[in-house]
C-alpha cells in the first residue's frame, strides 16, 4: 500500500494519516526492559499486532535490532515474562521535551505475536 503524502500538521484541517495499521493508545506506559542485561529502555508508547512505539530518554539507533522485555503483572501477584526481537524503523524527538519516540517491528518473540498483542490488551483492558 502506498503512503500518503502528509498535507498539514496532526489536528488540522488537511492532516492525512499515514499509518495503514490501527494502534491501541496505551492508558498507562509499560516499561520495556533491554532482555540481555534486564534495564529499562523506555516505555511503551503505542502498540499493534506487528509493532510499537517506544518512549525513552536517549534516542535509538534506526535499523538495529534489538532484544526487549516486557514484565507483565498477573492476577496471582507474578509476572509474565515476554522476551522478543524488534527492529527500530525510526527515531524523533517526543513532544515533550528530553524524550524520544522510535517505532518497532517486532520480528520474533518467545510467545506468538498475535499472543503478545493479546496479552496486552488483556492487561490494559482496551
Amino acid at each position: 500500500m502506498p503512503s500518503l503524502p502528509l498535507s498539514g500538521a496532526k489536528g488540522t484541517p488537511g492532516y492525512i494519516e499515514q499509518r495503514h495499521i490501527a494502534r491501541q493508545q496505551l492508558a498507562a506506559y509499560l516499561r520495556v526492559y533491554n532482555a540481555r542485561s534486564d534495564t529499562p529502555m523506555g516505555q511503551i508508547g503505542n502498540v499493534s499486532g506487528n509493532g510499537l512505539m517506544l518512549i525513552s530518554v536517549l534516542p535509538v539507533m534506526v535499523d538495529e535490532i534489538f532484544e526487549m522485555r516486557l514484565k507483565l503483572p498477573t492476577s496471582a501477584g507474578g509476572l509474565d515474562i515476554i522476551d522478543f526481537r524488534a527492529l527500530s524503523h525510526w527515531c524523533r524527538p517526543d513532544v515533550s521535551p528530553g524524550y524520544f519516540d522510535t517505532g518497532f517491528s517486532i520480528i520474533s518473540s518467545s510467545s506468538s505475536i498475535s499472543e503478545l498483542a493479546h496479552l496486552l490488551e488483556r492487561y490494559f483492558t482496551f
